[in-house]
């Protein structure tokens, strides 16, 4: 099962990262789930701003309720950059590596080549297992490289046996 096929429209911000003579394997966004905690504060944050202002409404306190409504307006500023930090980053592999691109002003982009690759495994917490994502551990022999640990990947089990074929490509499945 291809995730991303060859030619399939990619955005910019991640194609202009490959090279000329690489073709894209696989895309995909982190999961969702890495939006958890910022749902969570927001929704928090709407109860708490709620409940003090039914409390301070009573008290006649107009200026502390301006502010508990302007704090509770950043939760929701930091939760829209969350959001969008989350649409621009993506997991590739291509025909030569691995890239995470991340980042939504300051660009960051991790890369592993294909060839570096000596150990990759994957682990999922309860709640990945739940929601349906985990994380990869990538290891080069003995160098520390700009990517190995990738969170929050959607559909592990099939990435990992997708990338596993792309490094092990004469691997027989029936030697196991």
């Amino acid at each position: 099962m291809r995730l991303v096929t060859h030619g399939d429209s990619a955005p910019s911000s991640v194609n202009r990262y490959l090279l000329p003579h690489e073709h894209q394997v696989i895309m995909v966004r982190r999961h969702p789930a890495v939006l958890l905690r910022p749902v969570g504060e927001v929704f928090g944050g709407l109860i708490i701003a709620g409940l003090l202002s039914k409390w301070l409404g009573d008290n006649q306190q107009g200026q502390a309720l301006v502010i508990v409504w302007w704090a509770w307006l950043l939760l929701l500023i930091r939760f829209v950059w969350k959001v969008a930090e989350w649409s621009v980053d993506y997991f590739v592999v291509t025909s030569k590596r691995m890239l995470l691109t991340t980042g939504l002003i300051t660009r960051k982009v991790a890369m592993m080549p294909l060839g570096k690759v000596t150990d990759m495994s994957f682990q999922r917490s309860l709640l990945g297992r739940m929601l349906g994502y985990g994380e990869f551990i990538l290891e080069s022999a003995g160098q520390d490289q700009a990517l190995s640990r990738v969170n929050y990947i959607p559909y592990p089990e099939t990435l990992y046996l997708e990338v596993c074929q792309m490094l092990f490509p004469g691997a027989d499945p029936s030697d196991d």
